[in-house]
């Protein structure tokens, strides 16, 4: 977000020693009486003013006011985030507030909430109903509207659901729907309500067809937020564009990320980079954590102005 010209202050929810896509990891995690004397400062010094909030599965952040929270398995931290959300809002009537609502994901066709469940009904109630824009995947998106999703027409359906709960961008960032392009490919799809003066609205659906990558990386849905917030800041009535930057620029950065850990990167790497991004994995070896940790710094001229290499359909 900083490469893309937003200032960012960020309140970390969890202060860990790696992410916990490793075998091990140890830290705190940050209590929501804790988060309230962080925003109590903020209060303080007059400066809990900010244009918009990012909430996901990492560290809390405020930025440009915009800020992003995260990693939260407590409901009372949830609520401490969505008062504060609400506070600042009171502050700025035009904030935008970004949720990504982590909950939990499908494997092997089914799927399993790595939170507790009693956060369900805090995100569906409290959390969504505040937000502007969220970014589910299929199986957080049927969580929060109680619907299941078998085709293209059903996810539309669960989208306007969501919107009817509050937001008016929804895009579910990955779905187990059939690609017309075979089963190599992943589906997202968006929807986005755009309010106009004479108090009517107008709906922008867009679907995305991606290339899988064989590897399983740790930050894609603080990435994908995170651009999305910076790309439909930029194209605020264009959800087509600022997706189809925030998931070129995506791929960019998991491309380069998977060939770092086989050993393809270019040439001109530097060697303390090389050193930094620790062993590449062997011919037939998957690669480790540490290997598939995402190259963000190698990949900032993609981020700031990514090539467009997946185009978004509008339906």
């Amino acid at each position: 977000m900083s490469v893309l010209g937003f200032e960012v202050d960020a309140v970390n929810s969890v202060q860990f020693s790696n992410h916990t896509g490793y075998a091990h990891w140890k830290g705190q995690v940050l209590s929501s009486q804790e988060l309230h004397e962080l925003y109590e400062g903020l209060q303080i010094n007059g400066v809990n003013k900010y244009d918009y909030v990012l909430t996901g599965e990492g560290p809390q952040v405020l930025v440009q006011g915009s800020r992003r929270v995260g990693y939260t398995r407590d409901k009372s931290f949830l609520a401490m985030v969505v008062d504060i959300v609400r506070e600042l809002k009171q502050q700025n009537s035009q904030l935008v507030y970004v949720c990504d609502p982590v909950m939990g994901d499908k494997w092997n066709g089914e799927g399993s909430m790595y939170v507790p469940q009693d956060l369900l009904p805090v995100y569906r109630d409290k959390v969504v109903p505040v937000a502007d824009i969220i970014t589910p995947n299929q199986f957080e998106a049927e969580l929060l509207s109680g619907r299941k999703i078998h085709s293209e027409e059903e996810a539309l359906e669960v989208m306007d659901v969501l919107h009817c709960m509050g937001p008016d961008t929804v895009v579910i960032t990955s779905s187990d729907l059939p690609s017309a392009q075979g089963s190599d490919y992943l589906i997202a799809l968006g929807s986005q309500r755009i309010r106009k003066p004479d108090g009517s609205t107008v709906t922008q659906r867009i679907r995305m067809e991606m290339r899988k990558v064989d590897a399983v990386f740790v930050g894609t849905g603080d990435l994908f937020a995170a651009m999305l917030l910076a790309w439909t800041h930029k194209h605020p009535d264009n959800l087509k564009v600022a997706c189809e930057k925030t998931v070129s620029a995506m791929q960019h950065v998991l491309q380069r990320t998977i060939r770092c850990a086989k050993g393809t990167c270019p040439p001109a790497l530097p060697s303390w980079e090389v050193a930094l991004s620790g062993a590449q994995a062997g011919a037939g070896q998957k690669p480790s954590p540490a290997q598939l940790e995402l190259r963000m710094v190698q990949s900032r001229k993609d981020i700031e102005d990514p090539e467009i290499v997946v185009q978004a359909t509008a339906l």
